[in-house]
């Protein structure tokens, strides 16, 4: 008797223990480093710069990350958080703001001072597509104070909004104090401004404002882009901005096309020489060499074994992309390799086996995977004995 409990006993110990679980393991190492030597930009010899491209990974800055005034690029914090509080679409019009008795009367001596505005009336109205063109294409200092009180109740309390938005997307060394960018004390750094110019390209309207040439605005006619160098290099946005303790500032985004890829270049210029014109031959250069560094990488091969599977009784069968597997950038960009987590139990010998992927910034590149050899299930015996 007590060797039949026993002889149940195991038999119930066997039936009740589950079947291994697969055992995946990386064979290629968890990171690759595009090799080759860093590469060397032509950073202008004054003031600040930055450049990334977007997706990709910074390029490098130069000039320090001290915080520096920045003119009418804050105006580019204006819209973005205009059209966070009132989000459209590209085809709508938004809201409507009627212009003050205040805030048309401050007109002629806004205008004595030399400000950049169009001209206003009391009572007037604008949609906020009509105010965002105004403020980004003349880049009119008074549409910009327009649309903070509009939004916060005063060019103050919006101010507040550009801090905590910029504080949100990491701009560790921007200050602002008003929405026109025209107060010094408003600072950022080139750094800083390009994480801005990656966030507010990928809201569709704001794009699409800073890349139009001209507009038509009520009341006022045509009004044009002071960024002149739309179109050239492939730059389509996105803010230009000068004052005596400025300099010149441009905050640019150029859409070039490498080994067939269409790539966003961002990048800050600031303080590069006196007026707008050093700051734009120095953006030109830099997304010319941009341009000329991206070059494609093999990180594996064909066939290359990039995992293997183990399961119940050492059976084993080894991953393996069917082409090669490219990544796009420079010497020194570092892509993160990461393999399946799961495979399914049986596998024939080619059947899919999830992907591999290599990760590198907002960048993810993906290769389907094949089982080289054939991965067989447990026996029914074995199934028996491991219950899952």
């Amino acid at each position: 008797m007590a060797t039949l409990l026993a002889i149940t006993g195991f038999v119930a110990f066997r039936l009740s223990r589950p079947v291994p679980a697969l055992r995946i393991a990386q064979t290629v190492p968890q990171m690759y480093e595009i090799p080759g030597a860093a590469p060397v930009l032509p950073w202008p010899q004054a003031g600040q710069a930055a450049l990334e491209i977007d997706g990709l990974g910074r390029l490098g800055t130069s000039g320090g990350a001290k915080p520096v005034p920045i003119a009418s690029v804050a105006k580019v914090m204006t819209a973005y958080v205009v059209l966070q509080h009132h989000p459209m679409r590209v085809d709508e019009n938004g809201p409507t703001l009627t212009v003050s008795a205040e805030e048309a009367a401050a007109y002629p001596s806004q205008l004595a001072s030399g400000q950049s505005l169009i001209p206003v009336a009391a009572g007037e109205t604008f949609t906020v597509r009509q105010a965002l063109q105004a403020l980004l294409l003349p880049s009119a200092n008074n549409i910009a104070h327009i649309l903070a009180r509009w939004d916060a109740g005063s060019s103050a309390a919006f101010a507040t909004e550009m801090n905590q938005t910029a504080a949100q997307l990491g701009m560790a060394n921007t200050h602002y104090t008003d929405p026109a960018g025209l107060d010094p004390a408003t600072v950022s750094t080139a750094a800083d401004q390009v994480i801005l110019a990656r966030a507010a390209m990928r809201v569709p309207v704001l794009a699409q404002i800073v890349a139009m040439p001209q507009a038509t605005l009520p009341d006022v006619g045509l009004v044009r882009n002071v960024n002149t160098q739309l179109g050239k290099d492939g730059i389509v946005g996105i803010k230009t901005g000068s004052t005596d303790q400025s300099g010149g500032c441009l905050l640019f985004a150029a859409e070039i096309t490498v080994e067939g890829q269409r790539l966003r270049v961002l990048g800050a210029v600031f303080g590069a020489g006196p007026n707008m014109a050093d700051a734009f031959d120095a953006s030109r250069r830099l997304i010319q060499a941009a341009t000329g560094l991206l070059h494609k990488y093999q990180v594996v091969r064909a066939g290359q074994v990039v995992a293997t599977v183990r399961g119940l009784r050492d059976r084993t069968t080894s991953l393996a992309p069917a082409g090669d597997v490219n990544v796009l950038g420079w010497p020194g960009l570092t892509y993160r390799i990461e393999i399946p987590a799961t495979v399914p139990t049986r596998l024939a010998v080619g059947a899919g086996a999830g992907a591999l992927k290599l990760t590198t910034s907002d960048t993810t590149v993906t290769a389907a995977l094949q089982a080289t050899q054939a991965l067989k299930p447990p026996s029914r015996w074995e199934r028996v004995v491991y219950r899952r």
